[in-house]
């Protein structure tokens, strides 16, 4: 059995406590180290070279956003190590920047909603192999938002531009996907546009576009 070894960042001693407890409780997990900021936490994955890191939003030293800040330093610097934030707010804004760059062994799910051992468990498994996990609240936020433009805009899809969409979901770039459905780069471009047009994210910068796009897809295939 592999063992999956686990970074925890978390301020507030309880939760970093009973987070812990979880992830000891699998026995393909070790816990290789804690940190209760962005600073300790980055120096603790230098030192632990973890699998998977599970990071609060919010810590010190800002309050701000160091979980996201944390996700972004590891794709630049360890893009293999998966990334399970732990968060508070239904608010798509944080999911959305945590997924601008692609949702590929990054999760997103709620504190008030990480109740058993398996949900958490789960989450950590899906990102060590570079899948991604939304909760669905966010998914939902995110869909009521757009409820108006959206009635039926997944099923608007053509075959192939669902096919892209699949991909997208992957965290994949279009040089990317072109590769995978053997297209060309031009050809996958010209249905992302389509893609956006038709979900109403025409007006979007293009990575909140890219983004979005990829909850609406998660909203409709992963139980949102």
């Amino acid at each position: 059995m592999t063992t999956i070894r686990v970074v925890l960042a978390e301020d507030n001693v309880l939760l970093r406590e009973g987070v812990s407890r979880l992830v000891s409780a699998n026995a393909d997990f070790e816990l290789a180290g804690v940190a209760a900021d962005l600073p300790e936490l980055l120096a603790v994955i230098e030192e632990q070279d973890p699998d998977v890191v599970i990071t609060d939003i919010r810590m010190p030293p800002t309050g701000t956003d160091e979980g996201i800040q944390a996700a972004a330093w590891l794709r630049d610097n360890r893009p293999q190590v998966g990334v399970v934030v732990l968060s508070q707010y239904t608010a798509p804004g944080y999911a959305l920047a945590l997924l601008e760059h692609g949702s590929a062994g990054r999760a997103y799910l709620l504190k008030e909603r990480v109740a058993s051992v398996d949900e958490l468990a789960r989450a950590i498994r899906t990102v060590a192999q570079g899948g991604s996990v939304i909760d669905p609240l966010v998914v939902d936020e995110l869909v009521r938002s757009r409820s108006q433009r959206r009635t039926s805009s997944l099923s608007s899809l053509t075959p192939r531009e669902a096919e892209i969409l699949a991909e997208m979901a992957q965290g994949k770039s279009n040089a990317a996907i072109a590769a995978a459905l053997t297209v060309s780069e031009r050809a996958v471009e010209k249905h992302t546009n389509s893609i956006f047009a038709k979900l109403g994210l025409s007006e979007e910068k293009d990575l909140n576009r890219r983004v979005k796009a990829v909850l609406l897809y998660l909203s409709e295939h992963e139980g949102g």
